[in-house]
């Protein structure tokens, strides 16, 4: 009898694989969709706001993806949770590629914005999507393979995003980063809609319309507020009071109407877990310092460090290699031990120091040496990437698994658009006070796109030499001010509580699900 049923359990188990298998190359399409122009669009930003002008808008191309990405976050999640994961994702790319349509017919710097915010629009259920998807067919003890296969196609991503996007950019044209999404987005369409059938319970279809407003008005308010905040307008303005009022009052009220809804957007009950709300906390605080410090990085790697946009590309592999290293270490030892509190304090001690090496970066900085940098601050992001997100999702109720997968990403997005909006600001003040300081008598129109790479490297000589001071001197700062975001996850870490991952439950105590075409 015994052995009937290890069969039983045995063919179960090998049957959910191959269902796992079939629709794992699907979601590591989707994914690569929205990871490959993240990284494609950074390398390029550079020629961008130089054809467009700019620089001081640099920031907000990022801003509005990142920001219309963290809105529609939790909403995929719950709908997905409600409606079932196969619909959510094919409409998620299908508004991921007009937005790319859109961004590569853009001709000026308000219609890059507006259409990169449409390509937003649909990312916030890419990433989302694909991981509560997983969820669903696998459990958390067994996850962390099938973690290690999306953390390799993320790699891959990683490493071909930059070099894609730095060589489209010098042979072709930066439009092209944005044509290039059409292929792989209609491969991943075709193939999903074909082969992925979620198992879903059937529950109640009630969308939280006033919560998913209000959370969108407050994180407006919010990245808003941290991008105008001490630059365009001065703190005490009507402007920034008013924001910060609004703030306020809209993130009160959303925590009151999740408390009344019957379909809560974000449901406050999976904030009594404390691991739950450790991991929101310290995805919050490693997208800060993410998202926001390496936006960046492309402006001195292609002018102070004199390479194309290829060459840019090429020196974050070792940043990649890191991040490859430990996260598949970290899903191994996770799968076969079921421990992990260790991972999460890793992540932050590595990505701490990694952030302190950059602050190093000057102007006469060696390939070799940043090279380095890069990949302790890889391996230290290589930690936290998939182990977060076991945690989050052994952490709550299976029902609840698209709002914990969606709440740890939009925590983690806000926390990059907070990051991309302030280090903006940063950067662009301290660029402005040394190039006013080093060149009193030189005017460059740095908010007209004189700062792209080809026209700083036609100054003459000696201007050229303090121009790469002030972008080393603003890109330090933006490092010195995203280091502390890694210090607090690794203190954070130290509370994760290691709760045994759930293992697959038995036939007789899973409820019958609904498939889902």
């Amino acid at each position: 009898m015994a052995a009937a049923q290890d069969e039983t359990d045995t063919g179960a188990r090998s049957g959910a694989r191959r269902e796992v298998l079939i629709v794992l190359p699907g979601l590591l399409l989707a994914m690569i969709l929205a990871m490959l122009d993240q990284l494609i669009v950074s390398t390029a930003l550079p020629r961008i706001v130089g054809t467009l002008g700019g620089v001081t808008h640099l920031s907000w191309v990022v801003t509005a993806y990142v920001l219309a990405a963290t809105i529609t976050t939790p909403l995929y999640g719950k709908l997905g949770d409600m409606y079932g994961r196969k619909r959510l994702i094919i409409i998620a790319i299908m508004i991921f590629l007009v937005g790319s349509a859109l961004s590569g017919v853009a001709h000026s710097m308000d219609q890059l914005i507006a259409f990169r915010a449409v390509q937003g629009l649909g990312a916030g259920g890419l990433m989302v999507g694909a991981i509560a998807t997983l969820g669903d067919l696998v459990p958390p003890r067994e996850r962390g393979t099938y973690m290690g296969y999306m953390m390799a196609a993320m790699m891959l991503a990683m490493i071909a995003g930059p070099l894609v996007g730095g060589y489209i950019t010098d042979s072709l044209s930066w439009r092209w980063i944005f044509y290039i999404n059409m292929p792989v987005g209609g491969a991943a369409l075709i193939y999903l809609a074909a082969t992925l059938h979620v198992p879903r319970l059937k529950v109640s279809h009630k969308i939280d319309y006033l919560g998913a407003g209000l959370l969108a008005v407050a994180a407006t308010a919010i990245v808003l507020l941290s991008t105008w905040g001490g630059s365009q307008y001065a703190w005490g303005s009507p402007q920034i009071l008013g924001l910060a009022a609004l703030a306020v009052v809209t993130t009160v009220a959303f925590c009151l109407a999740e408390a009344r809804a019957a379909e809560p957007v974000l449901p406050l009950h999976v904030f009594r877990n404390l691991n739950f709300t450790l991991v929101s906390a310290i995805s919050f605080m490693a997208g800060i310092a993410m998202f926001g410090a390496l936006t960046f990085l492309p402006l001195y790697q292609q002018t102070v460090q004199h390479l194309s946009a290829t060459g840019s590309g090429l020196m974050l592999i070792p940043m990649m290699a890191g991040m490859m290293v430990t996260t598949i270490l970290a899903g191994q030892v996770t799968t076969r031990t079921g421990r992990y509190k260790i991972f999460p304090i890793l992540g932050g001690i590595g990505m701490a120091i990694g952030l302190f090496l950059l602050t190093r970066l000057s102007v006469n900085t060696s390939l070799v040496t940043s090279g380095l940098y890069f990949a302790v601050l890889g391996i230290g992001m290589g930690f936290l990437m998939n182990v977060t997100t076991i945690i989050v999702q052994n952490s709550v109720h299976p029902r609840d698994m698209g709002v914990a997968s969606s709440s740890r990403t939009f925590f983690q997005q806000i926390g990059g658009s907070i990051g991309v909006s302030v280090f903006g600001a940063i950067f662009a003040r301290r660029l402005t006070e040394v190039m006013t300081a080093r060149l009193p008598g030189v005017h460059l129109n740095v908010a007209g796109g004189q700062l792209d790479p080809v026209t700083v490297n036609k100054l003459p000589a000696p201007i050229r030499h303090d121009v790469f001071f002030a972008i080393t001197h603003a890109i330090q700062g933006v490092f010195i001010w995203a280091a502390p975001s890694a210090v607090i996850v690794f203190v954070l870490a130290w509370f994760v509580k290691e709760v045994p991952l759930r293992g697959r439950a038995p036939a007789a105590e899973q409820p019958t699900p609904e498939l889902v075409s």
